[in-house]
């Protein structure tokens, strides 16, 4: 017998069961801050810096909507429930706009425990939600996204599905009436923070009617649980939906003997309001997103051309290995495989958990889609392991002994989890050394004003200097990737310079076009007059090539910590548009961690450099050095560049001595823009005027 003794857990215990488990996953999250809280580097206007990228970008919005106005085109997200949720947080709390968007995530990341312990009450089951909230509230993938300073969706991302399940379960179980609106109401406030979960509410819908038609296919009320998780998923305004359900659930409440038929009429009317406000369109998108369905190292644009996919450079969407996935769900691999057996026993015991399978499919599909997806499996596989826990607890006869049992089993799943949390030190997006320095761009440049750099940075740069720019962390198809690429590793000033007018000018306009056919970087081709994109290109290195007319300024910013990604921005803009082909690799080494031996140096890896005979030792091939380059920082913050050639052929080695790194590297990235910017400070004059030279980040103005 699989079913556990019920528990009569009072009010009072169960109000004490959650506030435990919050603060108990609150104070955890607090080891972040009491890590880094006295860290100058890490602090910005008193406070600590949030450790997100995408985080900025929700921040703007906020910004903006505190402050009634943000520029046209800007990408502001000021319709995004997140950055209204901080924005009316901000106006009501007697706290600092950066201490809020710190704690935030956190404070109400931590409210996960509630619907777990929830739902461990209405399967007469309070002890396994206590135990589900003490682990899945800390469970890596978890608390990576909502720990401190994580300020992004998922601090609610987990909780609303969660409360779905509740909702789901207690109608399930008491199959009254009253349970169906909140069945509604927590799917259309999912649906309203994250659109995306369109998707996974679908599938309770599916799970719903398979259940029903499996094990009661005569019961009405499964029938009108599915349809009251349908209202919930319709494309249609939070308010709609929510009236909707009130008005059925009026409709089932004084019509004392429903006719069948006119049920299955009013289901099938919403069923025809699914598929004409989105139906399985959707989710279909999705897929291929997620999966990167038709996508392996390229992908197609619209047209004809061909882009380098992003996805291929992003670890969370990424193969992972077991060992990996069972950790970030559970914390080591036993205690998930023990959570997988008491998710199987659970299952078995409490038919209404079913409801969790669309949950634990998703999370399960990280194992090929990657790592992001496993935080939605944590809280089922925390319910597993809460339910194994008592389960083997209450064959235990001697009640101390089962205590005991409960509290070492609890303790061998937190602590995997609690020393990942104290090993798990996310540093912030920018050091205040480069905050200071956007706050100063802030004041050279214009709110319309654009800036070109990698797109990592482009959310924070819009937030701190309240510019414009071509890619960030949500716009960065092949499409925008390309031409970002492309000016970062231009052979010469004049492609680089050219590329930054062109596609700037082009992308503002695009904001204004209606029913385009293509993306911006396509249209600005066809309307300069090319039918192969390689001649555009190849033209672009023209003086002479006729610029459009100038509108705003456009800015180039070159961070020190481009250089660890460099070779993978220049993947982007290193092949054949029209083939999606790329010519081979070419050689790009940096290294901080080298030692001086004497006739060698080695830079580590298997690279060294040999003083005798001026050669690189890379593995077992020997390579000449074309020129050696020493660079470094007067008093006065000026680069003096010290050079000496060796070969007319072979690799470069540039020593960047303020830096204490060295760099060896083949023509092709030796003369990129990036390279030459950057570390030499070497442009054309007539093209750019330095902004801000500060060995951390440089900003040049393009001057055409």
């Amino acid at each position: 017998m699989l079913k556990l003794h019920e528990d009569t857990t009072s009010f009072r215990t169960l109000f004490i069961f959650i506030a435990v488990a919050y603060l108990f996953s609150l104070s955890l999250r607090f080891i972040w801050v009491d890590t880094f809280k006295n860290t100058p580097q890490f602090r910005w206007n008193n406070e600590l810096m949030i450790n997100n990228n995408d985080g900025y970008f929700f921040a703007e919005g906020a910004r903006d909507i505190l402050q009634g106005h943000h520029e046209q085109n800007d990408l502001s997200p000021v319709e995004s429930p997140l950055s209204k949720l901080t924005a009316f947080c901000s106006k009501i709390l007697p706290v600092s706009f950066e201490t809020l968007i710190l704690y935030m995530p956190a404070v109400i990341g931590s409210l996960i425990v509630i619907p777990l312990i929830l739902i461990g009450r209405a399967l007469h089951q309070t002890t396994m939600g206590f135990i589900a909230a003490l682990v899945g509230s800390i469970a890596n993938s978890y608390y990576n996204r909502t720990m401190m300073g994580y300020y992004d969706t998922d601090m609610l991302n987990i909780v609303f599905p969660a409360m779905e399940t509740f909702s789901l379960i207690l109608a399930m179980t008491h199959q009254r009436n009253r349970y169906l609106i909140p069945i509604t109401v927590s799917i259309a406030l999912y649906q309203w923070w994250y659109p995306q979960a369109y998707t996974l509410d679908t599938g309770l819908f599916g799970i719903i009617i398979a259940y029903a038609l499996l094990f009661d296919r005569k019961n009405i009320y499964l029938y009108k649980i599915a349809l009251f998780i349908l209202i919930g998923i319709l494309a249609l305004p939070f308010t709609v939906k929510v009236a909707l359900a009130v008005g059925l659930f009026a409709f089932f409440h004084f019509q004392k003997e429903l006719s069948t038929k006119l049920f299955w009429a009013i289901f099938a009317v919403v069923i025809a309001l699914y598929f004409f406000t989105g139906g399985f369109t959707p989710i279909l998108g999705s897929l291929k997103s997620y999966l990167g369905i038709g996508s392996k190292n390229v992908i197609a644009a619209a047209s004809s051309l061909h882009y380098y996919d992003v996805v291929s450079t992003v670890r969370e969407a990424g193969h992972i290995p077991f060992s990996v996935f069972a950790e970030r769900i559970s914390g080591h691999t036993v205690t998930f495989i023990i959570a997988c057996v008491g998710y199987l026993m659970a299952l078995i015991a409490y038919r209404p958990l079913v409801v969790t399978l669309p949950l634990v499919g998703l999370g399960f599909i990280a194992m090929s889609a990657g790592l992001r997806f496993t935080i939605y499996a944590v809280p089922a596989m925390a319910l597993g392991f809460g339910f194994f826990a008592v389960w083997i607890s209450q064959r235990i006869q001697n009640s101390w002994f089962r205590y005991a049992t409960l509290m070492i089993l609890s303790f061998g799943a937190i602590y995997p989890n609690y020393l990942h949390i104290r090993e798990y030190l996310t540093p912030t997006v920018f050091t205040a050394q480069e905050i200071e320095i956007l706050e100063q761009f802030r004041k050279i440049a214009s709110r319309e004003d654009y800036v070109v750099s990698w797109w990592d940075y482009g959310y924070p740069l819009r937030y701190y200097s309240d510019v414009k720019t071509w890619v960030d962390g949500g716009k960065h198809s092949g499409d925008v990737n390309y031409p970002t690429s492309f000016v970062l590793s231009a052979q010469d000033g004049f492609s680089a310079a050219h590329m930054m007018r062109l596609f700037t000018e082009y992308t503002e306009k695009g904001f204004s076009e209606t029913n385009k056919t293509s993306n911006d970087f396509e249209t600005m081709i066809k309307k300069e007059h090319f039918q192969d994109p390689n001649d555009f290109i190849t033209a672009l290195a023209l003086p002479e090539y006729k610029m459009p007319s100038k509108t705003r300024d456009v800015y180039l910013c070159l961070p020190l910590r481009m250089m660890e990604i460099f070779p993978t921005v220049t993947l982007f803009s290193n092949l054949d548009l029209k083939s999606g082909k790329s010519p081979s690799q070419p050689f790009f080494y940096s290294s901080q961690n080298f030692k001086d031996m004497g006739a060698t140096i080695d830079l580590g890896q298997g690279v060294s450099i040999n003083k005798t005979n001026s050669t690189l030792k890379i593995g077992a091939k020997e390579v000449p050095i074309k020129t050696f380059y020493q660079v470094g920082y007067d008093n006065d913050k000026k680069v003096q560049v010290n050079q000496q050639p060796f070969a007319s052929d072979g690799l470069n080695v540039v020593f960047m001595a303020s830096y204490g790194q060295f760099l060896v590297l083949d023509d092709y990235f030796f003369n990129s823009t990036y390279i030459q910017m950057f570390v030499f400070e070497h442009y054309d004059h007539n093209l750019f005027e330095p902004v801000i030279l500060n060995p951390m980040m440089k900003l040049y103005k393009l001057k055409i």
